[in-house]
């Protein structure tokens, strides 16, 4: 979850001659989960992850699927600060998690193309409950691989693997406590 403040406005009153507030200062608390983006991809009928070329409009129309306050004037979203789009940009590139993954003889992702609908299809298919929809998207993708890790048959590691790793943890060992062997 994202909280971000969005500045008021104010504008200079010549007949009056003073500063009058146009707009106060809202806070928006934003979630980037599988539900906003199931409702992006049922208005622009594409695939939202792996999208480069969005527009502004479909940039600032995912922000507002985003938004978990309610009752906000779509005026706001006008008045997004710098800050404010690299706090959710940041927020959208996030991991959030601290599960690491051994990237060590990986073989390259499928090519599918990841759409709302195939997200919930893995989470009927593991068994995932729907409230983990509300999940900052990329914590519910690791959750999904580490089911998917979890359930592979363990890997056989040949033998010529396991004495090549064997001679480089006593080669550690005997640098490490400067003996021979």
């Amino acid at each position: 979850m994202l909280e971000i403040e969005i500045p008021g406005e104010t504008i200079y009153d010549d007949e009056k001659e003073q500063f009058v507030e146009v707009s106060k200062t809202v806070k928006l608390t934003l979630e980037h989960s599988l539900i906003s983006l199931s409702k992006w991809e049922a208005k622009y009928e594409r695939p939202f992850l792996g999208d480069k070329n969005q527009t502004l409009e479909e940039t600032l129309d995912y922000i507002k699927f985003m938004t978990v306050t309610r009752n906000v004037d779509d005026s706001v979203y006008n008045r997004l600060t710098r800050e404010n789009s690299v706090a959710i940009a940041n927020y959208i590139a996030a991991s959030n998690t601290a599960t690491t993954f051994n990237s060590l003889n990986e073989k390259p992702s499928s090519r599918e193309v990841i759409t709302s609908e195939i997200i919930y299809y893995w989470m009927v298919a593991l068994s995932i409950p729907f409230e983990c929809e509300k999940w900052h998207i990329n914590r519910l993708l690791t959750l999904i691989r580490v089911i998917n890790e979890k359930n592979k048959p363990e890997k056989k590691i040949d033998r010529q693997t396991l004495l090549a790793r064997q001679r480089e943890l006593n080669e550690a060992r005997k640098k490490k406590l400067n003996t021979k062997g």
